[in-house]
């Protein structure tokens, strides 16, 4: 068997999966290239700015990168990618933003490249003059948007013009949580905050990447904890912020009085504020309101803020560039399951929040017992002949994607799998709340969505854990902050396009390690030979960036007591 690798002149890579090495070679392809095309038998890899820069910035060389991939591919790597990668990775930190005074500099390692930079249109907003010793004097208040622009003309700049320390906070981890469970870091949230945390730099901004369930919000509390200064912590949304509030009071010193809520409900603000991106983008009636139409925006104003954390940052909204783009001198923790962004500004938050400094693969983890097993199943289900025919008649894919989505013949499948599950904890998740009712009512089970009071949401997660209530049907608001670690199975009847996001999203509700070791089961149903077939395939590419991969049934071997239970490993 030759080499598992075949590097190609248009910088993609190729991947043989069925290769005794493939696996490694998967771990180590994703430090430096994006994922682009998962085919049966073969991953296809591509090498781009964005995926090298990164790599740059957790300290890979890029002599380290072009000989793994001289080593392990079947011919020779093309000259011209090999000095591309390196040509690429020698441009990260050619370029330094530094303090001097009260001054901002912007530096170079080359005064000709810096003389270039200086007659760019594209930098002269951001620029006030050149100094004698050819140093770049930045306006003040245009780090962010600088650094943003330089990506764009291909020179990220280091950051090293240092941070606010911000007011201080008394604040620790607590030995044991209020809850009585003796709280230790696990080594990969250790490593994880160090990361954050180094000198030098890379320290003091960037993004973390690990898995749901894995314990995100402990390592911001970790880094917190280290940093002790007043914190402004901002969520996609009102459950994220109750969550992190109970963790904050549960495992750290912070008193009640300590921590604040800035939603659409209350609008509080004390050392520790939490706020969700909908409220500070939300727009006032009238543009005489402050902040240009956003009015709550003043909160970044309130406190001396010394961190600012970014929770789920891979959804963080347009208008939060802007203003993240203006709060360079505060450190800022990104925490995210998946950087992938379904509208391409992977860049903005690589400029603006920081580089990634850690990610931890899932696999890693299963394999060391802190995230349980997972054995993943594509069910195609059949299509009746009358839906057939309206989704060939359609005339746009939003109407194609939603007739395959609610598929009738759905629900018929669901009832098999809880059928076959009955004493598991199930969660059945979809995007259309008629379809979801319509399972619902069919099993007799609960539904969550948006319109559920919050207090009734409540209730019902807690009979769930309790195991009272089995079986959960669940929308949207199951993707984010929804912590039901007693679930151990999860049957997706429909989704966003092909949002991997999502899928990163929902197959962590089922990943937190169970008591007993089993394995979770995470089931996606789709409709054999429609446009949901085609997203089906978009969504796997996420599984398979994590080292996971598919097993594809067809609706028949759900009734073979003979062919389900044979499942290939994830």
């Amino acid at each position: 068997m030759g080499a598992p690798l075949v590097v190609q002149r248009d910088r993609t890579i190729l991947l043989d999966v069925d290769h005794p090495l493939a696996r490694e070679m998967r771990d180590r392809l994703a430090t430096f290239a994006e994922l682009e095309q998962s085919l049966q038998h073969i991953h296809l890899y591509r090498l781009t700015r964005l995926s090298l820069w990164n790599a740059a910035a957790s300290g890979i060389r890029a002599d380290s990168i072009v000989a793994m991939l001289a080593a392990h591919s079947r011919y020779e790597v093309p000259p011209e990618v090999a000095d591309w990668i390196r040509e690429t990775m020698a441009r990260y930190g050619r370029l330094a933003l530094r303090r001097e005074g009260e001054h901002l500099l912007l530096q170079a390692d080359d005064p000709e490249l810096l003389g270039r930079l200086a007659r760019s249109r594209a930098l002269q907003p951001f620029l006030r003059e050149r100094r004698a010793d050819g140093a770049l004097v930045v306006e003040p208040g245009c780090r962010g948007l600088l650094k943003q622009r330089l990506r764009q003309l291909g020179y990220p700049p280091t950051d090293l013009a240092g941070y606010l320390p911000g007011a201080p906070l008394a604040i620790s981890l607590r030995a044991y949580s209020r809850s009585g469970r003796k709280l230790v870091l696990r080594p990969y949230q250790e490593a994880a905050a160090t990361a954050f945390l180094r000198e030098g730099p890379h320290g003091g901004s960037g993004v973390i990447v690990l898995p749901c369930g894995a314990g995100k919000t402990i390592v911001g509390l970790a880094i917190m904890a280290h940093l002790r200064t007043q914190t402004l912590i901002l969520c996609p949304h009102a459950t994220a912020v109750h969550q992190w509030r109970q963790e904050l009071l549960d495992k750290t010193t912070l008193e009640a009085g300590e921590i604040a809520e800035y939603t659409g409900e209350t609008k509080g603000i004390a050392p520790v504020t939490l706020a969700t991106y909908q409220i500070l983008i939300h727009r006032a009636a009238s543009d005489a309101q402050p902040s240009n139409g956003f009015p709550h925006l003043a909160l970044f104003d309130e406190r001396d803020w010394g961190l600012i954390i970014y929770d789920e940052v891979h959804l963080l909204p347009a208008p939060m560039f802007r203003i993240t783009a203006q709060l360079q001198a505060r450190r800022r923790l990104g925490l995210t399951a998946t950087l992938v962004r379904e509208d391409g500004r992977q860049g903005d938050v690589f400029s603006l929040v920081g580089p990634k400094v850690y990610e931890a693969p899932w696999k890693e983890l299963e394999a060391q017992g802190w995230l349980a097993q997972a054995e993943c199943l594509e069910v195609r289900v059949t299509v009746p002949d009358a839906l057939r025919l309206d989704h060939a008649r359609a005339r746009t894919n939003h109407v194609r994607s939603r007739l395959a989505a609610e598929n009738r013949q759905k629900e018929v499948v669901v009832r098999e799998l809880v059928r076959r599950h009955g004493g598991d904890r199930t969660l059945i998740i979809g995007r259309y709340l008629a379809q979801l009712r319509a399972i619902a009512e069919a099993l007799g089970a609960p539904l969550v969505s948006g319109r559920t009071p919050v207090a009734e949401r409540e209730q019902l997660y807690g009979a769930f854990r309790r195991g009272e209530v089995p079986v959960l049907v669940v929308s949207n608001v199951a993707n984010y902050a929804l912590d039901l670690p007693e679930a151990n199975v999860a049957i997706q009847v429909s989704g966003t396009y092909g949002s991997r996001q999502e899928e990163a999203q929902r197959l962590g509700r089922i990943l937190r390690p169970k008591p007993d070791g089993r394995p979770a089961r995470f089931y996606t149903l789709v409709s054999q030979g429609t446009a949901e077939q085609e997203y089906a395939a978009r969504r796997q590419r996420f599984l398979v960036e994590q080292g996971y991969r598919y097993t594809i049934l067809s609706e028949d071997a759900l009734w073979s007591d003979e062919a389900f239970p044979v499942v290939s490993g994830c």
